[in-house]
Parts: C-alpha cells; sequence; structure tokens
C-alpha cells in the first residue's frame, strides 16, 4: 500500500484553534497530520506561528503582528471568534472542524453540532454529539460524561456513577438511546 496520499481541500476537518493552553502537542500534530485548514485567534496565531505551523485564517476584523501574508482575514461582524468561524465553516460547505479551546463555551457551539460534524478539544477532554443509537467500544473502568440533559436516556454499558457522569461496566461496546437531536458526551484525553 502506498503511503502517499491526495488530500483534496475540506476533506479532512478544518481545525479552529481558539486557544491551546496545556494543549498536548503531540494530539496538536495529530491534528495536523493531513494538512487542514488553520482558522485561528490574533493570540493564538502567533502561538502557532512560532511553532511554524501555517495558518490560513485568523478570525477579526484587523490583523495584528507580523503574520504570514498569505493569511485571510474572517470578519467577527459582533458575533464571537466561534461563533464567527463556525459561520465561515457553514457557509463555505466544510463537512467537519475539529476546535482546540482553553474553554469550551459549549452554548456557542450546540446551534451548530446539526449543521457541521464538530468535535472539540480542551487539555482534558474530547467533546462531541452523538445521535441515538451511538454505541463505542471501550475498556472497562473508562469515564464518560453526558454534558447534555436527556429526560429520556437509556444505556447499556455504563453504570450511573453521579449526574451526567458514567462508567463503562465492562471491555466492551456501550450504548445510548435517547429522543433528543443529539447529545454532547465528553470523553478523558488520557
Amino acid at each position: 500500500m502506498s503511503s502517499h496520499h491526495i488530500v483534496r481541500e475540506k476533506q479532512e476537518p478544518a481545525l479552529l484553534v481558539l486557544g491551546m493552553n496545556n494543549f498536548e502537542e503531540e494530539l496538536l500534530g495529530q491534528l495536523l497530520e493531513w494538512s487542514p485548514t488553520v482558522i485561528t485567534t490574533p493570540d493564538t496565531a502567533e502561538k502557532l506561528n512560532s511553532f511554524g505551523i501555517k495558518v490560513d485564517w485568523i478570525i477579526g476584523d484587523a490583523a495584528e503582528g507580523d503574520l504570514q501574508s498569505d493569511v485571510k482575514l474572517i470578519p467577527v461582524n459582533n458575533d464571537s471568534l466561534a461563533v464567527a468561524a463556525l459561520k465561515f465553516l457553514t457557509a463555505n460547505s466544510y463537512p467537519a472542524v475539529n476546535i482546540i479551546t482553553d474553554a469550551p463555551g459549549l452554548s456557542e457551539f450546540l446551534p451548530y453540532a446539526a449543521k457541521i460534524n464538530l468535535v472539540i478539544f480542551n487539555s482534558e477532554q474530547k467533546i462531541y454529539p452523538v445521535t441515538t443509537g451511538f454505541s463505542k467500544w471501550k475498556p472497562a473502568g473508562e469515564q464518560i460524561e453526558i454534558l447534555t440533559k436527556s429526560n429520556t436516556l437509556q444505556y447499556s454499558g455504563l453504570q450511573s456513577s453521579k449526574s451526567g457522569i458514567y462508567k463503562t461496566t465492562a471491555d466492551g461496546f456501550f450504548n445510548l438511546q435517547f429522543e433528543e437531536p443529539f447529545l454532547l458526551i465528553a470523553e478523558a484525553l488520557n
């Protein structure tokens, strides 16, 4: 099998970097592996530039500092930086985005969960929406956090340990059933 692959634009998830304090460089490298479109804030762009990472878009109404000459701007237009970026991505038909943030304001991301496949990373967790019937294999004792409320949640392969926190009961699949369009779940980054 050849190690040469042709990657088409928008084939890989875009990478939206809103903040990266205490974020593992190895995971950042994995998210950059297939050369995604990189979108970031002016402050974080300087940090990415210092790592030698090419930034494609900066969210803001004016460029700050000495940034790469081919960087384009995404206007904020009275939105938050996250919302401006998500509006841009959905308007330009990006199918998916990985988001790195220091403090995920999940309420900003919820309206976009049905429009774009999103995965949110912070220094401790990977957060993503799931639809009913979701199942995933995990080793015994792994923690899963369900971040959005459901009055109809049914699960198997999990044991509730406290409100919203579940642990896998054995090596194998856990399953979630619910009536809401989606739920946000979080897994620990190991």
